[in-house]
């Protein structure tokens, strides 16, 4: 089965969805209710300390759970993790190079 406790499928998708949630934690301690998602995604653009703001706690996560799965020995779904943090750091690097 797909989801099972260690499986790379299963970590890549607990990696990318576990930073989108801490996004939207973020949101409503610090953007809610004075400004919508839409406003909070339009600030990034060319906001570089924004967009490092929200990204540090969003990957923190990520390294959380990674270490929890890598001390349980789950290393398919720790890889998984790993990967996905990876693709998050790289996504907001280029963000920030590109906005």
């Amino acid at each position: 089965m797909i989801f099972k406790k260690n499986n790379l499928l299963f970590g890549l998708l607990l990696g990318l969805l576990v930073p989108a949630l801490s996004l939207i934690v973020y949101y409503f301690f610090k953007f809610y209710p004075l400004y919508s998602l839409g406003d909070m995604f339009r600030a990034f653009h060319g906001n570089n300390r924004l967009v490092t703001a929200v990204t540090i706690p969003c990957l923190f996560v990520n390294i959380v759970i990674f270490t929890f799965y890598v001390n349980s020995h789950r290393d398919r779904s720790a890889r998984g993790i790993f990967t996905a943090t990876l693709l998050y750091g790289v996504a907001a690097l280029l963000f920030k190079l590109i906005g």
